[in-house]
């Protein structure tokens, strides 16, 4: 399979699965993405989340919120790169006070 090509039903079934998360943070941000992209992820972009789904919970929700930057090895990988961006862009934006 390519990069570009959309997981099949079974594969994204699996993924979930993979995301499946012991922080409720980060479960609530991994769901919000899989309700608004779940039919368009790539295999591109499932490798790129399985490989961020091999941190701690912490480290993750860190990453996802922006709190610590990629690692250099994470951050040479352009699909973990880009997955960090969508999950990113899928959450709610917080107004400021």
């Amino acid at each position: 399979m390519q990069d570009q090509d959309l997981l099949d039903e079974r594969s994204l079934s699996k993924l979930r699965w993979r995301c499946r998360r012991g922080l409720l943070e980060n479960d609530l941000i991994l769901e919000r993405f899989f309700q608004g992209h779940a039919g368009r992820i790539t295999v591109g972009q499932a490798r790129g989340l399985t490989t961020l789904m091999d941190l701690t919970d912490n480290d993750l929700l860190d990453i996802l919120l922006g709190r610590t930057p990629l690692s250099e090895a994470l951050a040479t990988d352009p699909a973990v790169v880009d997955m960090v961006h969508l999950l990113r862009s899928t959450q709610p934006s917080v107004p400021a006070t």
